[in-house]
């Protein structure tokens, strides 16, 4: 393309983030190795780079941007800003750099601060003062429902304060929960955006510089328009699920299709994802598996394309109950035998999953996870959950959309894939009669208000019940909550979404007994906390 620097995202030679493996020497060195291998097969021919990587030096190691021109490294920085926060723990594999200063190349003076290091003005300041003429930042920055509008922010501050251009390289792809929606762009010195590259997807575009009185200025080129809501969310899942599979060498997807709402999403995802041949569902209806359910789930699987097999379970659903029945003898049903059903059909999708190959996806959405409603060894059985920050509203919304869209290089077919009748019809798990999800939970829209309120927001039990909730509902779900955590630890990894997802941005106690109490004061009304605390009962009332 006739370019003079290629500008690749943060830690771009080893993937973001690299976690702990930082720690390992073999690995830091093979980093290292690699970059100057790089640099020796671009020669003098090649255009010069900007990479990402990881760089021991001095006993300590660094996030860092190596500067390869004329077959070597010719310059290093490092991240000054380590994030210590939410899905981020820089600080305890990575030193932290000294205030850097610009980089020279081919006659102009480049600043590169990483990712961090523009969210506050030290180093951007820093590099305007020591004389650059234009800020590269590499990123490495994770998708959630908010993050597109506090990136521009961000960066236009940054501008704003140094009068520099500045060129914004995000990645794009996959990693365990966090996905990264690329959406990379350049703000001239006025603040207009000259560059907006599209998200979801790779890419390569040549920018076009020139310096005329008031500085280096970026010809405009194409703007792609940025998803938003459901659609942005929708293509996050997809990716997640596609890098997730494939770069771990899965040749699939097998999932338990209950004719529900969760698990059709999943096969659509899945289906956009990786294709219809690489995905099969599997019905495993038990006596309570209404006629409807049936239906629609073969409905939702010849919509898609994909193998669909039914596998009853009521053998060795039986077969459980008999061995059982000696010990529970002169008790009653309850929800022990419908757990025996979930299990029943975990050990069938991962029977499923061991003898050819494919990766059960699990289905179970955050407002399930949120509060217990999901079993053990049942259905959380896999190795990806793709709706796993998706509250259950957040579920029907992108169910909807996709019933519109088909997603921007999506496999799956156009039109309604996922049958009206999942979308108008109770949800209910069928381990009973007659059985509805809000025979046991308040109205989802309910629960996943109070829920954004504990979880994203972390806000007070008076401040949820001041929205309008019944406050006994809102201690409820507060109990439930924190008594699933044990739940959650041992769940599969999924997508990434929300500002605040279980595992890497929220980590509560298992073992914890504290429970806010409704007549304490508000936060900020004194200087001294006061809780109340709830301890388990003896008779088990308080379980888990």
């Amino acid at each position: 393309m006739g370019a003079d620097l290629v500008v690749l995202p943060e830690l771009f030679i080893t993937g973001y983030p690299p976690e702990d493996l930082v720690l390992k020497p073999a690995f830091q060195h093979a980093a290292k190795a690699r970059v100057v291998r790089l640099a020796a097969e671009l020669g003098s021919d090649g255009p010069a780079m900007l990479i990402g990587t990881v760089w021991p030096d001095g006993g300590k190691v660094y996030n860092a941007v190596a500067m390869i021109e004329g077959g070597r490294v010719t310059a290093v920085r490092y991240k000054v800003d380590l994030p210590n926060y939410g899905v981020f723990d820089e600080k305890r594999v990575f030193a932290a750099g000294p205030l850097p200063g610009p980089i020279p190349f081919k006659g102009v003076r480049l600043g590169v601060p990483i990712c961090e290091d523009i969210w506050k003005d030290e180093v951007t300041e820093c590099l305007e003062e020591c004389g650059a003429e234009m800020l590269l930042v590499p990123n490495g920055s994770p998708y959630d429902w908010r993050k597109r509008d506090v990136r521009l922010n961000v960066a236009v501050a940054r501008v704003t304060e140094t009068g520099l251009p500045l060129a914004y390289v995000n990645q794009v792809g996959g990693q365990d929960e966090l996905v990264f929606d690329g959406g990379t762009f350049v703000l001239n010195a006025d603040r207009s955006l000259a560059l907006q590259m599209a998200q979801w997807r790779e890419g390569i575009v040549l920018t076009e510089w020139s310096r005329d009185d008031d500085g280096w200025v970026c010809a405009r080129g194409e703007c792609a328009p940025l998803l938003e809501g459901s659609a942005a969310a929708y293509h996050a899942c997809v990716l997640g699920v596609r890098d997730y599979v494939n770069k771990n060498g899965f040749p699939g997807v097998v999932l338990g299709l209950s004719g529900g709402v969760d698990s059709a999403l999943v096969a659509a995802m899945s289906v956009d994802a990786l294709g219809a041949d690489r995905v099969h569902a599997v019905m495993l209806p038990y006596r309570y598996t209404s006629d409807e359910s049936k239906t629609d789930a073969e409905a939702c699987a010849r919509a898609l394309g994909i193998r669909y097999d039914i596998v009853p379970i009521g053998g060795p659903v039986e077969a459980f109950n008999a061995a059982l029945a000696g010990l529970f003898a002169g008790r009653e049903s309850d929800v022990t035998e419908e757990n025996v059903q979930s299990r029943a059909r975990g050990v069938i999708l991962m029977a499923i999953s061991n003898k050819f190959g494919a990766m059960v996806v699990t289905t179970g959405n955050k407002s399930e996870m949120s509060v217990g409603y999901a079993t053990l060894y049942g259905d959380m059985n896999g190795g990806y959950n793709p709706v796993k920050d998706l509250y259950k509203t957040e579920v029907y919304r992108l169910a909807h959309w996709r019933n519109a869209h088909v997603p921007q290089g999506g496999r799956g077919p156009s039109g309604e894939v996922i049958p009206s009748n999942i979308l108008t019809r109770a949800p209910s798990a069928e381990l009973r009669e007659n059985q509805t999800d809000q025979d046991s939970l308040p109205p989802y829209d309910v629960l996943d208000d109070i829920l954004g309120c504990l979880v994203e927001q972390e806000m007070s039990l008076p401040e949820i019940v001041a929205r309008g909730h019944d406050a006994k509902i809102v201690q409820r779900v507060e109990r439930l909550l924190y008594v699933s955590e044990y739940k959650r630890r041992q769940a599969a990894p999924g997508v990434k979404i929300s500002s605040r997802n279980f595992g890497r941005d929220r980590r509560y106690p298992v073992t914890n007994h504290f429970r806010e109490s409704l007549d304490a004061p508000a936060p900020g009304a004194s200087d001294v906390a006061v809780s109340g605390i709830a301890m388990p009962r003896a008779d088990g009332g308080e379980a888990m």
